[in-house]
């Protein structure tokens, strides 16, 4: 089924061929490029390179025939032209059928999709997928292309191959060799006669492994061809005793001078270089102009048969050039189509309207020349269009003579005939897994002799035998060359021998917390002091950042404000309610213990000055101290407060007797003091049993100490548990308030003012257990002034406003008509 994403992509396409189309049309001759056929084989060759990127300020596709020509790839696509032809002069294949191409220069990755457009076209327009009965409808419309063979790259077939994927058309690639081209969920109908770079790799493991070679370098073409090369021989020498000693990607801005100063300063004897021509050629000829001498090359089928480079100034004093390349297949008949085609003259037809790239400009070049380039490829590119015409020939059922021409071929009918393609191609079976990887051919191994490129040794894949005749080979220092592994180790690692080891010893990094001193013990990573970090890789010891909250930071400095500013509202709080002692008001929120509370919340304030500064031992005791004790008085009061407001409204009218003597023996009084008594012994028991002290915080970082004040469970538990059962009470008996009068609101507040101390303390208590940087100490501090706050704000500063603002309120009648209308209420 087709999703919408897809209909939008072919409407997209769509619209941008048909604007570059109208952008690209030039006057051409284009004999060599089309044949006119019952069906269309496409063809993508880069005849020419791109020098240097080329910006357009508009959407313009790229010229190719104004860059420079590759002539091997010329000659490859000659071989497309003749294989056609021969195929079109076969009684036995295709009989009655004539076979056709529509062959584009595909020089570039991003600027040459009018040509792709052309042959993914339907009378010049790309028809969006739809419901089955409009794809019915355009079937006699479709294009007569069934098959392309190309591109040559990796990175060309990359970027073009998805645009076929999508109708299922089949590409046949001479040349890609990057290794997820063989994974068929994301290349459906994409196949190759040329074998992926994991063979390639694995034949030039078995050279190095042949002569011992084990400390190599890899030098790979900065693009996806030379990336996928480095990871498939980083994986394949896991498990050998090969070192990658240098690795570098190649491209059009690479220092060649600094690459081979750090192969020569790693002593490497190999060198392997993973590059398609025009890359290899760039290094070759750096090598050769900076002298370079005394190495061993080994080059992968890409350009071990690169004549240029062979026949360069000097070639023989870089070392010794080991190749794995492609076995030389000769075609019969092709030299004779070069020279007859070349005898042609070529008529051009200047009212004839093409597509561009369709324009060689190789009419200088002359037979004798085309035959002498490197042939690699050359049967790649034949067999991939034999392949796709058996596969046609299996599709029409062709039989003696004849061929099934009534049926409408479509590309996916070719895609499966050519997944079970099996045919014998000059003494070669030709067939493909179901990765659409070849499954015949093999690699040949040659030498550059002085005269000329000498095969020695083969490697076959059908059954693995690998074979290399060392008395051809002529070294350049006339015996087997060695290259071992003793890199040195980068600063920060520490050099870790193994008897076993695939190199003479390995480099390991020294870990966090400690440091190598090289000139005294290079292999061992000696920890640091406590006092002292280092990060991975280090050569010494850095001594720890000492943190704490100077007074000066500006947590401390507003937590200090804030703390003055609750004296000062306390002291003006306690003045106002010394003023209006008598009103009903003050009266109720406890009269003069109203100003034991007050007290006792400024003297808690005192605690958050204590947090600030280089901690010491006092400081400690003074953190806790006096917030614990007098916050400890300040609870009890609040306990009393909220029993009495229980006791006036409910208990009362119940048990007078109870009241009476509570409030002759003024039993507020003794409970508070009890709990003072308790709770200072509490804590002079604590403090016998283990006092806080400072303490330095190493666990939670790594590079600084955070100094903060040791908090002991069993010392502490005792306050703690008691502050923690008054709140309790307080919370209950306010609690049972929660029903009385709606205007007589102290139980409510008080219940709020827990609420939010709870809270508050949960809150510090998660983060205390997530979190261990030094502004803990200020949420701390925080937590204690939100403490105090609480009940400051909600409790006594409604009492002010009522006093200020609504002394109405204020009365003796207001208070005696909401307790006279409650009890009427409970009476009832």
């Amino acid at each position: 089924m087709v999703t919408t994403a897809m209909k939008h992509f072919h409407v997209s396409l769509c619209l941008l061929v048909l604007f570059l189309k109208a952008l690209t049309r030039c006057t051409v001759t284009a004999s060599e490029f089309q044949l006119e056929g019952d069906y269309l084989i496409g063809g993508l060759f880069n005849l020419h390179y791109v020098t240097s990127p080329i910006y357009y300020d508009r959407p313009e596709a790229f010229d190719c025939s104004s860059q420079p020509i590759l002539i091997p790839n010329y000659r490859r696509f000659l071989i497309m032209r003749f294989s056609v032809e021969e195929i079109n002069n076969s009684t036995t294949l295709l009989p009655n059928v004539s076979l056709g191409y529509e062959i584009f220069d595909h020089c570039s990755d991003t600027q040459n999709f009018p040509g792709i457009f052309k042959l993914i076209s339907d009378n010049g327009s790309i028809q969006p997928w739809g419901q089955p009965q409009q794809q019915q409808l355009h079937r006699s419309n479709d294009s007569k292309v069934i098959g392309v063979i190309g591109p040559f790259t990796s990175t060309h077939t990359l970027t073009v191959a998805p645009l076929f994927m999508v109708d299922l058309t089949p590409v046949v690639s001479y040349g890609a060799s990057i290794s997820i081209l063989s994974k068929n969920t994301n290349f459906p109908s994409f196949l190759r006669t040329v074998h992926p770079n994991k063979d390639v790799i694995e034949v030039i493991v078995n050279i190095l492994l042949y002569f011992n070679w084990s400390w190599v370098a890899f030098l790979n073409s900065d693009d996806d061809f030379g990336i996928d090369g480095l990871e498939l021989f980083l994986n394949r020498i896991k498990d050998t005793d090969i070192c990658l000693g240098y690795t570098k990607a190649l491209n059009d801005n690479t220092n060649y001078s600094q690459v081979f100063k750090q192969i020569e300063a790693q002593k490497i004897n190999v060198i392997i270089a993973f590059a398609p021509k025009l890359t290899a050629e760039a290094l070759i000829d750096s090598a050769i102009q900076l002298n370079i001498t005394n190495k061993v090359w080994i080059a992968d089928d890409g350009w071990s048969l690169n004549t240029k480079i062979h026949k360069m100034d000097g070639i023989k004093n870089i070392g010794t050039v080991l190749g794995v390349s492609q076995p030389l297949v000769t075609i019969p008949g092709f030299s004779d189509f070069i020279y007859s085609y070349k005898s042609q003259i070529l008529y051009e037809n200047a009212g004839q309207q093409k597509f561009c790239n369709q324009i060689c400009n190789c009419s200088n070049l002359t037979a004798e020349y085309i035959l002498s380039v490197d042939p690699s490829f050359s049967f790649a590119v034949y067999s991939a269009v034999y392949a796709v015409a058996y596969a046609l020939h299996n599709v029409l059922q062709c039989g003696k003579g004849s061929c099934n021409n009534n049926m409408t071929v479509q590309p996916y009918m070719v895609l499966a005939e050519l997944r079970k393609t099996n045919f014998t191609l000059l003494n070669q079976s030709i067939r493909f897994n179901e990765n659409g990887d070849p499954e015949f051919g093999s690699y040949s191994i040659v030498f550059w002799n002085s005269g000329a490129v000498q095969e020695i040794g083969f490697y076959t894949f059908q059954s693995v035998n690998f074979f290399i005749n060392t008395t051809n080979i002529q070294w350049h220092i006339n015996k087997v060359p060695t290259s071992m592994c003793s890199p040195k180790c980068c600063e920060g690692y520490a050099k870790k021998p193994n008897g076993v080891q695939k190199c003479c010893f390995t480099c390991e990094i020294c870990p966090n917390g400690t440091y190598i001193n090289s000139t005294e013990d290079p292999f061992t990573c000696i920890h640091c002091k406590d006092t002292e970090w280092s990060e991975e890789g280090s050569t010494s010891c850095k001594l720890r950042v000492v943190e704490y909250i100077a007074f000066t930071d500006t947590g401390a400095i507003l937590l200090i404000i804030g703390s003055c500013a609750f004296m000062g509202l306390t002291l003006a709080m306690s003045v106002l309610f010394a003023i209006n002692y008598n009103t009903p008001v003050v009266r109720s929120a406890g009269g003069p213990m109203c100003f034991l509370i007050l007290g006792c919340l400024t003297l808690c304030s005192v605690s958050v000055f204590f947090y600030f500064g280089k901690p010491t031992t006092s400081f400690c005791i003074m953190r806790l101290l006096p917030f614990t004790l007098f916050y400890t008085v300040g609870l009890a009061c609040f306990v009393v407060r909220s029993f009495q407001i229980v006791c006036i409204f409910k208990i009362t009218a119940k048990f007078p007797q109870l009241h009476s003597l509570w409030m002759k023996y003024h039993g507020q009084w003794w409970i508070i003091a009890g709990a003072f008594v308790i709770q200072t012994l509490l804590l002079l028991i604590g403090y016998c049993y283990g006092p806080p002290v400072p303490y330095d915080e190493r666990f939670w970082y790594r590079d600084k100490i955070i100094v903060d004040c040791t908090i002991n469970l069993k010392a502490t538990a005792g306050p703690v548990i008691f502050l923690a059962s008054l709140c309790s009470l307080c919370f209950i008996f306010s609690y049972m308030g929660k029903d009385l009068p709606k205007n007589y609101n102290e139980a409510k507040a008080i219940t709020f003012c827990l609420l939010l101390l709870i809270l508050t303390w949960i809150i510090f208590t998660t983060v205390y257990m997530l979190y261990r940087d030094r502004f803990i100490i200020i949420f701390n501090a925080l937590a204690v002034l939100s403490s105090l706050y609480s009940f400051l704000l909600w409790y006594f500063l409604p009492k002010c406003y009522i006093i200020i603002f609504q002394p109405h309120k204020n009365t003796q009648q207001y208070f005696q008509g909401l307790i006279q209308n409650y009890t009427k209420t409970l009476s009832q």
